[in-house]
């Protein structure tokens, strides 16, 4: 096999990788909207998408259907800050929904890039660029005047999604390190973090009081067709998020995970504006988020052009050597 069909078949599993968590990024969001406005015990729902994660996959590894390897407690120690990490994430999104409306959310969750960069300065990956800077300036000042025309601002939901944006960065950063160190596949990873947040999750629960409410309602809406339809669409759109999110951050890295979805909020704004509800249009507000979108625009233009020159810098540095 040359080496061009090696190149085009990584390039084609780095596209597929983020383009596929693009779309089940931006689905989830509204799907879980949607489940948390009919069901509003969202760490209930948490632990409902990682007892699904778990068993699919320790049963597709029974049958044969992955080659995913068994529980390895060394591996698993390694692995438990991630799955902390990532439920902390989750949870405080989910709560966050339940305030927050879906273009604020996202707005909010542009952050993310913001505390990458920090959180790489601090780990000693270097100073960024100017351009990368300035988008990130920009996204944030976006922000801050959406929020201020806000009608329906939330403060403890606005709380919650900043708090999302610290656990999304630290999770992401220790996935890419995780994946580079210890040659996990996404699948081997996702079992690990969905199986390790489990006790964590079921403490939470009962500890907050939210077990057994939140099964008393949930067989109650048993009966539903629509609620038990989005409640299956859930289930299985999160597990794959974790699959494509995990997938996207190892073949290319935390900072590409990031851009995507700075990228798929465009998308995910505007139809905010429409689907579900509890948008309440103000000009300040529109203008924030129109400064916060081509900030992270800007932002993934800017990476990607930094992406380019240092792929050039390589070349010229290989055809050197050879000389």
């Amino acid at each position: 096999m040359d080496t061009s069909t090696v190149a085009d078949g990584s390039s084609f599993l780095s596209l597929f990788a983020a383009l596929s968590y693009g779309i089940a990024s931006m689905a989830m969001v509204f799907i879980n909207k949607a489940i948390i406005m009919q069901y509003a015990h969202s760490m209930t729902l948490l632990t409902l998408q990682q007892l699904a994660t778990t068993l699919l996959i320790h049963f597709g590894r029974q049958m044969g259907y992955t080659r995913a390897k068994g529980v390895d407690i060394t591996t698993a120690r390694r692995l438990l800050p991630i799955s902390l990490f990532y439920n902390a994430n989750v949870a405080f999104a989910l709560a966050s929904l339940k305030g927050v409306n879906i273009p604020m959310y996202i707005a909010i969750k542009r952050l993310t890039p913001l505390a990458v960069l920090i959180a790489g300065f601090f780990s000693g990956k270097g100073k960024p660029t100017t351009q990368v800077t300035l988008s990130v300036v920009l996204t944030a000042v976006g922000v801050i005047v959406a929020a201020i025309g806000d009608f329906s601002f939330d403060l403890p939901g606005y709380t919650m999604a900043l708090t999302s944006v610290f656990f999304q960065t630290m999770y992401l950063v220790l996935v890419e390190k995780s994946g580079a160190e210890e040659g996990l596949s996404s699948i081997e990873i996702m079992f690990y973090n969905s199986f390790l947040s489990l006790p964590f999750l079921l403490f939470l629960i009962i500890a907050t009081g939210e077990f057994p409410n939140s099964l008393a309602l949930l067989l109650a809406k048993s009966n539903s067709f629509s609620f038990l339809f989005i409640l299956l669409l859930s289930l299985v759109m999160g597990i794959a998020l974790n699959y494509t999110m995990f997938l996207c951050t190892i073949v290319n890295s935390a900072l590409t995970t990031t851009i995507v979805g700075v990228l798929k909020g465009v998308g995910s704004t505007t139809l905010g504006f429409v689907l579900l509800g509890g948008v309440q249009v103000h000009g300040l507000n529109v203008t924030g988020l129109v400064i916060n979108t081509t900030g992270g625009v800007w932002y993934s233009y800017a990476k990607y052009q930094q992406k380019k020159i240092k792929a050039h810098k390589v070349v010229m540095d290989l055809e050197a050597h050879r000389r």
